[in-house]
Order: structure tokens, then C-alpha cells, then sequence
């Protein structure tokens, strides 16, 4: 495939709210009725195994509020903050280790926020060694951390690659002037290209771009030529997200709805078919699904032609089957039947640890028929495909009998080409690549009526 052409009138009639599935179920259906001693109970189950454990640690730091900005953020810019919040995720760390077995390692460290790069290089070592203190990597360890490249020194870098780094995911959005200020997020090229420098110097195997479409002034032409200094600086991957306006969670996105330029739907969508069909142009990138890209040659496009790439809170990854323990304020995750978050206020994160106890705010344990739900649809987010034989295996159970009713009602995906099926399973079509998210919605039982989502539209 040397270019994929996207047909917006199909993607139109499918750009409705639903979940990404990061999860299934998805985080709405997390609640506070789950108690902490069931999801104990859960985690010492799970440490039956030495499979591999996932680490993501949540440092919420921004000096400055982006004004497009989905996540759970402390904006200050008092630096000193972040050493006080280094010892509480010290103090999770050692209440968390003590109820995982030893001998499992961490194949998979990931630092996300706000921005980690908040914190001084002396502190990022200190926490990269007091993980070390609580856990043992693995030799092959996949370690990515978010990076801003505002207010960053090289010295980051060498902080960064000291306690273990070996991917940067650098945040981008727009090139473009205009955008930029009407986003609050003044990001001059020359920066991003400083910090792809000092990662590639400092030994980074690999830096992700993250681009965002759908913001104020954003124009087929403007989005071009940001594409354009993008190819030029050859990152290993992109994510290219649309803009996700969800004002109920987010009030400061309010903001942008008073500019008179926010690009129309019509705008959005030529955008988006403008991104991939120029990344995707001979073979530049490939096209992994959802808002990810990466080159042929990338370990994310190999798994995905071996059939081995998995997707958890973390998006797309190489790392199967290992449960994810988050660390800090608003932190997801996942055991084996059971998903929980930690609190997302930072003085009662704090609060509960100084009392002795966990940071837990609300949680999740999977049914037998959401575990079937779960693995099928991370098979199909990631293999693009379906196939019964095997999935009946996997699950013990007659697949095609079990999903007849999901399976019968994609007739209308497949005469829109999103789609081929027969007796053995489904195959998901270029466009499906892109609508992939619809397909995933019609195995998800508990997904609302369309007028009752409260997520982010699917394009």
C-alpha cells in the first residue's frame, strides 16, 4: 500500500461519540461501589504469575494550562512541588511492592502528566533510582516518558537516558503561529527539532511526534505545511489525534469555543485525509490504526504483521500480557479481572497515604463475558482482523455462536467497505483502518445510545 485514500462522506456518516478502548470497559464504567479490599484481593490473585509488570507514573506538573489540554494537570510554577511529590510516589511505591511478587519484572516504564519534564534532572534520576529501590528492570525494557520541550536542557536528556529511558514521546500539536497562541501553547519549531537532537544524542531508540488537528485557525494548507517540517524532522512515530472537545470535563476548553475560528467539521475531516494520505504516501509511514503511525520497519508495524501488537492504557504497544500499576494522582490500573484508579485531587492523594492508606478512588472487576468482550476487542483494534477459529480457541468458546448477534448486525459496515466477512472471521478494509473504532463499539454491551455518549467523537 503506497498511499491509503480516505472517502469523507463515509467518515462523516460514522464520526459519532465512542470510547477508545484503551480499556474495555471503558473508564465511565469505573465506580466507587468496587472496594479497595475486592481489587486487593484481585492483585494478590494475580501474583501467581511472573509475567512481566507495566509502570506508569503520573506526574501532573505544567508551568502553564494548554488550553486544549484532556489531562489531569497541577498547573504552578513552583518547581519545589515536584520534590514533594517524588517522596509520596515513593511512599505508593513501597505499599505497591509489597503485595507483587518478586520475581516479576518491569518490562514496560512509562512516565506520563502534565509534563515529566517538570521535574529538575536531579530530581528524575532520584526517581529513576528509587523505582530501581522497589522493582528490577528488565534487561529489554521499554521505557517511554512525555516530554515538552518548553523550559527542557540537554541535562534532561542525560537525566532522562540515566534512569532508563529509551523512547521520548515530544508533544507538538501545531507549527503553526496563529495556533499556537489561540492555544496557549507557544512552541517555536526550533525547539522541537533542539529536543529531537538532544534525544537522539543522548541514545533515544526512538521519538514519537504528537500532532493534534481541529484546533482554532487549522487549515488544510496550515495543517501541510506543519506536515511538511514534521517529515523533515523523521520521527520513528507519530500520533496525530483529532482534538477531543469534552467541556464537561475539561472547563477550560470552554476557552476555545469563543474563537470564531475553530475549523468546521467539513475542515476537520480534509485534514485528517490530508494526514494520512501524505504520511502513508510510498510507504513513508505505516498506518497502525486509530491516531498512530509509524515507519514499516518500527517494532509497533512488525508486531502488527506478526499479530503480536497489544493495546492497554498505554495505546499500542509490544508488551502483552502484563498488568499495569500506576503511580501518583488520577493513575489507571490493571490486573488480571480487575482495572482501579488512584484519586485525582492531589491533596487527597497525599491525604490518604499520610493515613496509612491507599490513594483508591474507584475501580472495576470483569465478568467472564467482559473478559471474552476485552480480548476480542483488542484483537480486532490491533490485528485488524478476526479470526473465529482461533478467538474460539483463545476463549473457550464457539465464538461465531457467542457473537451472532454483534456479528449479524455489521452488515452494514461491510456494504460501506469498512469491512469483509465469511465463516472464518472478519477483515477490516483500509477505511476500516480509520473507523476502527465504530467496528470495536458494535461487541461493547454497555455502550449508551448515541445521544448519551459523553465521549470524544470517534474522527
Amino acid at each position: 500500500m503506497s498511499k491509503l485514500n480516505v472517502d469523507l462522506a463515509l467518515v462523516q456518516k460514522y464520526n459519532v461519540p465512542g470510547p477508545r478502548y484503551t480499556s474495555y470497559p471503558p473508564a465511565p464504567q469505573f465506580t466507587d461501589q468496587v472496594t479497595w479490599p475486592e481489587v486487593a484481593a484481585k492483585i494478590a490473585q494475580a501474583q501467581s504469575s511472573d509475567s512481566g509488570l507495566s509502570l506508569y507514573f503520573h506526574v501532573p506538573f505544567c508551568e502553564s494550562l494548554c488550553w486544549y489540554c484532556g489531562c489531569t494537570t497541577v498547573i504552578t510554577t513552583q518547581h519545589e512541588k515536584g520534590s514533594l511529590y517524588l517522596q509520596y510516589l515513593d511512599k505508593e511505591m513501597e505499599r505497591m511492592r509489597a503485595r507483587i511478587n518478586p520475581g516479576r519484572k518491569v518490562v514496560q516504564l512509562h512516565w506520563g502528566g502534565g509534563t515529566p519534564t517538570f521535574l529538575t534532572p536531579d530530581e528524575i534520576r532520584w526517581l529513576g533510582q528509587s523505582i530501581r529501590r522497589h522493582f528490577e528492570l528488565a534487561p529489554d525494557v521499554e521505557a517511554g516518558v512525555e516530554i515538552d520541550p518548553r523550559r527542557l536542557t540537554r541535562e534532561h536528556f542525560t537525566a532522562l537516558r540515566e534512569a532508563g529511558f529509551n523512547r521520548a514521546s515530544i508533544g507538538v500539536q501545531d507549527f503553526n503561529a496563529t495556533v499556537q497562541t489561540a492555544v496557549h501553547r507557544i512552541q517555536p519549531r526550533e525547539l522541537t527539532a533542539q529536543a529531537i537532537e538532544w534525544a537522539r544524542a543522548a541514545g533515544f531508540q526512538s521519538v514519537n511526534l504528537d500532532l493534534i488537528y481541529g484546533l482554532p485557525y487549522q487549515t488544510v494548507e496550515t495543517f501541510d505545511a506543519t506536515l511538511e517540517e514534521i517529515i523533515k524532522l523523521a520521527p520513528d512515530r507519530l500520533a496525530v489525534f483529532s482534538y477531543a472537545h469534552v467541556p464537561w470535563m475539561k472547563p477550560a476548553q470552554k476557552i476555545l469555543e469563543q474563537e470564531t475560528a475553530l475549523p468546521t467539521a467539513e475542515t476537520k475531516l480534509n485534514i485528517l485525509k490530508l494526514v494520512i494520505e501524505k504520511l502513508t504516501q510510498n510507504d513513508r509511514y505505516t498506518y497502525i490504526g486509530m491516531d498512530h503511525f509509524a515507519r514499516p520497519s518500527d517494532e509497533l508495524a512488525v508486531a502488527q504483521r506478526l499479530k503480536t501488537l497489544q493495546r492497554n492504557f498505554q495505546g499500542y504497544s509490544t508488551k502483552g500480557g502484563a498488568d499495569i500499576y500506576g503511580f501518583g494522582m488520577s493513575s489507571i490500573s490493571q490486573a488480571d479481572g480487575v482495572y482501579w484508579q488512584n484519586l485525582k485531587e492531589l491533596a487527597a492523594y497525599y491525604a490518604a497515604l499520610d493515613s496509612g492508606s491507599e490513594p483508591f478512588a474507584k475501580g472495576y472487576i470483569l465478568s467472564a463475558d467482559d473478559k471474552v468482550r476485552r480480548h476480542t476487542i483488542m484483537r480486532l483494534m490491533c490485528d485488524m482482523s478476526l479470526d473465529y477459529a482461533s478467538l474460539s480457541k483463545n476463549l473457550g468458546i464457539d465464538f461465531a455462536a457467542y457473537f451472532k448477534a454483534e456479528l449479524d448486525s455489521m452488515a452494514d459496515l461491510e456494504q460501506d467497505g469498512l469491512l469483509r466477512r465469511d465463516d472464518r472471521g472478519l477483515v477490516v478494509n483500509e477505511v476500516g483502518r480509520l473507523l476502527i473504532r465504530n467496528i470495536a463499539m458494535r461487541f461493547d454491551r454497555y455502550l449508551p445510545a448515541a445521544k448519551e455518549r459523553r465521549f470524544s467523537k470517534t474522527i
